[in-house]
């Protein structure tokens, strides 16, 4: 017996619990974890809008403030929607336990260990990256504090280089500087964190909706055997039907499940891309105005961002690519058989499986983006794009 939680999930569960978002898990404690983790990404956000209230607003200010801060409203969206979504999350795992359980094949409990292992390669090497980039990240400010003895570089001069976003706190910042330091440090933390736990999470269920498809191949690869074509009696003619009706029950099923994956986070998936498109047009930009002001250290800053963005959705449409080409595959894997040596019954209940496969089953957000390396095209296009604009209105 497969137990998702413990066996193909259990590094995600720790990241979910490290930021208290794990569904089977709701104590006071975590509430509260959740609520203070919440409340820290969002009051970065707001402490990078309140500099428009203190400083004068040009428009390369503006840009400058818009890219960071749309950039950490990143973190703050992921971390919403998986704790807005926590009862659907469970409904998921839920679900593909209970597939899991009615599996009793060999083969096919295989197919769905081998995926899990997928999952937990995945989620491995992605939190491994970004352990490592976190690392950097936190440490790239603290830099010239390591050198200082050796260069003579003063305090004044170390925090200038250090604080490259722009916050305002209503308080003296050189006096406070460790503070909001710290502050920084814990926001960059959490937030990958977030991305990485909810990011691997979805990815997850994601790759064990491949392998559910993939069974349903399998079942319909071992309707037609050569041993059932030389004798076709009352026992083999039930024997195909019960296969066909296997085949097409774990693929309806796998369709439901992913369906559902889909239908629970919508409404904060299309906020995400319509967020990575804003953010990365807006870096773009300022990186080119940071170019012709030779501020090296501004543009490393939204170098790192716009690295993240791509990154984030680039694995995410991969993910949805290779959904599709499994949901697809069902069509060819049925085809190939020898549907053409069946009984006649057993041709007219093939059919309906051909004709619900020759539709490309694409996995669409709400009707207007499908997740594909076509998408992630289009969406890179489509900040370029911005960035034209933007370009153009400041000429």
């Amino acid at each position: 017996m497969i137990c998702v939680e413990t066996q193909h999930f259990n590094l995600n569960r720790i990241l979910l619990l490290a930021i208290g978002l794990w569904p089977y898990r709701k104590s006071k404690f975590s509430q509260l974890q959740t609520t203070l983790c919440f409340g820290i990404l969002t009051s970065f956000v707001v402490f990078q809008f309140t500099a428009l209230i203190t400083t004068k607003c040009t428009a390369d200010f503006i840009i400058k403030i818009c890219s960071t801060a749309i950039f950490f409203s990143f973190y703050v969206i992921n971390y919403n929607m998986f704790w807005i979504n926590t009862h659907n999350m469970r409904n998921l795992l839920e679900q593909l336990q209970y597939i899991c359980n009615e599996l009793k094949d060999e083969n096919e409990l295989a197919i769905i260990k081998k995926f899990g292992h997928n999952t937990r390669r995945c989620t491995a090497i992605i939190t491994l990256f970004t352990i490592c980039s976190t690392f950097l990240v936190i440490l790239l400010p603290i830099w010239p504090q390591i050198l200082s003895t050796v260069l003579h570089i003063n305090e004044s001069r170390i925090q200038s280089q250090t604080i490259q976003i722009t916050t305002e706190y209503f308080v003296d910042q050189n006096k406070y500087f460790y503070f909001i330091l710290l502050h920084s440090n814990t926001v960059i933390c959490i937030g990958a964190t977030t991305l990485t736990a909810t990011g691997t999470m979805l990815i997850g269920c994601a790759i064990h909706a491949c392998g559910l498809f993939r069974i349903a191949s399998y079942r319909m690869e071992q309707i037609m055997t050569i041993k059932m074509l030389q004798d076709i009696n009352l026992k083999n003619r039930t024997m195909i039907c019960n296969k066909i009706f296997y085949a097409v029950e774990i693929h309806r099923k796998a369709i439901k499940f992913t369906d559902f994956l889909f239908a629970s986070f919508q409404g904060s998936l299309l906020l995400l891309i319509a967020i990575t498109v804003i953010s990365m047009s807006l870096n773009v930009f300022a990186i080119y105005r940071n170019a012709l002001l030779g501020n090296t250290e501004a543009i490393l800053l939204h170098l790192v961002g716009i690295f993240t963005i791509l990154l984030y959705s680039f694995i995410s449409n991969y993910i949805g690519e290779e959904l599709c080409n499994h949901s697809n595959h069902i069509y060819s894997t049925t085809y190939n058989i020898r549907w053409y040596m069946a009984p006649l019954y057993a041709q007219k209940m093939i059919l309906f499986i051909l004709q619900r496969g020759s539709q490309v089953s694409d996995i669409n957000i709400a009707g207007l983006f499908v997740p594909s390396l076509e998408c992630f095209a289009t969406l890179t296009k489509a900040s370029m794009s911005y960035f034209t604009v933007l370009y153009s209105m400041q000429q």
